[in-house]
């Protein structure tokens, strides 16, 4: 069985000898790929084996202390597994792996916010949504718009982002859901996160889209300030290498993803100076 491939980005916010080291590891739009891929060119790659060995080799290496592993969401949906056990598999998987964070994906909506509400309460990670108010109590009450994480010595802040549901889910679903603007939001949540909290870094989860969207990654930072990273999922775009866009105010912002099915491992790298 073939090594799940993995990408590395690096980024230095400043040099210098206490510099603390975090290393992030992100998935995105895994669709219940449990299994590797048993056909075409990506054939034997993936599969959760594959992805927790890797996981535990560089929390081994680089420390458990200096390691989050996040998800991008679109952690459901996809193969027989989900189908037959309505999403409990991908939801052990993940506690299995002991990710840390996650946001939505919009087919974690597909059979119902009910549902998701049920799976979500056996998920030992805190799940984050910025952008979506829910007619559902129980689902309401699992899901917060960001989250703050103590990492490497560092005040990690993140804010969960989602697509407009009523583009992807079944209109029932996407009425129980109120849209509210990406953008307002993540200025309005990155501010506090920053200037409020004190965070050392601000990390957007997000499931709009790098790319082929009516709102992307791309356009958020452009509009935004206060967030230093964007993990994004959705467009099943592979990144090789992280890509540097520039915020409202000409800030660079980093933008990461990892295609689909759990062939990727994103493997970020951090340097921080927090002198």
């Amino acid at each position: 069985m073939k090594r799940v491939v993995t990408m590395l980005a690096a980024m230095v916010f400043a040099a210098g000898m206490y510099a603390q080291q975090l290393t992030i590891l992100h998935t995105n739009d895994t669709h219940s790929h449990i299994d590797p891929v048993r056909s075409g060119a990506e054939a034997g790659l993936g599969g959760v084996i594959e992805r927790a060995a890797y996981v535990d080799s560089v929390r081994n290496a680089d420390g458990r202390r200096n390691v989050l592993l996040v998800d991008a969401g679109d952690f459901s949906q996809g193969t027989s597994y989900f189908t037959m056990m309505h999403g409990d598999v991908e939801v052990d998987v993940m506690n299995a792996m002991k990710y840390d964070i996650a946001c939505l994906g919009n087919h974690e909506f597909d059979n119902g916010l009910e549902e998701l509400a049920r799976r979500l309460a056996d998920l030992d990670c805190p799940v984050v949504c910025a952008n979506y108010e829910f007619n559902s109590p129980a689902l309401g009450r699992l899901v917060s718009p960001c989250a703050i994480i103590r990492r490497a010595g560092l005040k990690i802040g993140f804010i969960g982002l989602l697509t407009d549901l009523t583009r992807v889910v079944d209109r029932p679903i996407a009425d129980r859901i109120t849209y509210l603007d990406p953008i307002e939001v993540t200025n309005r949540y990155a501010a506090w996160l920053k200037e409020k909290k004190h965070c050392d870094l601000v990390i957007c989860l997000s499931h709009l889209g790098y790319e082929k969207e009516p709102f992307t990654d791309r356009d958020l930072v452009a509009a935004t300030r206060n967030v230093d990273i964007v993990i994004g999922g959705h467009s099943h775009t592979f990144l090789e290498t992280e890509k540097i866009h520039e915020n409202i105010d000409g800030e660079p912002v980093l933008i990461v993803t990892d295609g689909c099915w759990g062939l990727y491992v994103g493997n970020l790298k951090i340097s921080l100076d927090n002198r």
